[in-house]
């Protein structure tokens, strides 16, 4: 049951017939972990706590450096040198004290994600390291959790959704195939627009919200390609590989199982 500063506070959205009262509270029951705390990971952050998401787990293990303000909207000039999983925790707790927050830092890697990944209920992979994201989507799909994907380079971002507890479901491995040694391509490396990194983000949290309010999500098993430059977007769908080493080789082993 909603109180009266929360449904004041929510208004805006639970006057949408899409949202309501119950889906209200269904956010508010929902726990999501964001892994990555950079452009991406701010503004998803911003807009679940927001929008009243009862727990946000904040995985990140960098400091705060110069060169992150340019585009990572959580964090001021004098946050330089601090956490920015605890620093996004404190500005996240400051803009809606009714979320509670968890800030974990440290680098996730496959042990850990193993560990903390079935203790939510959908994961935000805000990360710019192909190894890891490749660790989040192996993780997800066997502990049976919806994942929101996303990356930007440039002036160009893609966005993609699994909800690997509706079955059959495709991965990041069908699009994707993990290789021995992985190009290392990254903000760093290639240079990124913010504004890109704030629609491409935004959209992530919009993605898992539909996702746990049960709404059609269209990037769920689609890649969805957005370039800034042009302000344009394409879509591709993604079809299951009977030879993907994540996913089919999850199947494999379950039926085996049985």
């Amino acid at each position: 049951m909603l109180s009266r500063k929360e449904l004041q506070r929510y208004s805006r959205q639970v006057m949408l017939p899409q949202v309501g009262e119950e889906g209200q509270e269904k956010l508010a029951s929902a726990r999501i972990m964001i892994v990555g705390l950079g452009g991406l990971g701010s503004p998803a952050a911003l807009y679940l706590a927001a929008a009243g998401i009862g727990e946000l787990h904040l995985v990140d293990g960098d400091q705060i450096d110069l060169s992150n303000l340019q585009r990572q909207v959580l964090y001021k000039t004098n946050h330089q040198g601090k956490s920015k999983s605890q620093v996004a925790a404190q500005q996240l707790t400051a803009a809606n004290p009714n979320v509670r927050i968890h800030a974990h830092f440290q680098m996730a890697d496959e042990a850990w994600l193993r560990q903390h990944v079935g203790q939510v209920d959908l994961v935000l992979d805000c990360t710019d390291n192909l190894a890891i994201r490749h660790q989040i989507n192996r993780i997800c799909c066997e502990l049976e959790r919806p994942v929101v994907m996303a990356s930007v380079q440039g002036f160009s971002g893609q966005l993609i959704s699994f909800d690997f507890s509706q079955g059959k479901s495709p991965c990041y491995a069908c699009l994707f195939p993990p290789r021995e040694q992985e190009d290392i391509q990254n903000c760093s490396t290639v240079g990124v627009i913010g504004p890109a990194l704030g629609i491409v983000g935004s959209a992530q949290a919009l993605e898992a919200m539909k996702i746990l309010l049960g709404l059609p999500v269209s990037s769920l098993n689609q890649l969805y390609v957005i370039e800034g430059e042009s302000l344009s977007m394409s879509a591709l769908k993604l079809n299951k590989s009977e030879i993907c080493p994540v996913c089919s080789q999850s199947e494999l082993t379950e039926s085996c199982n049985k």
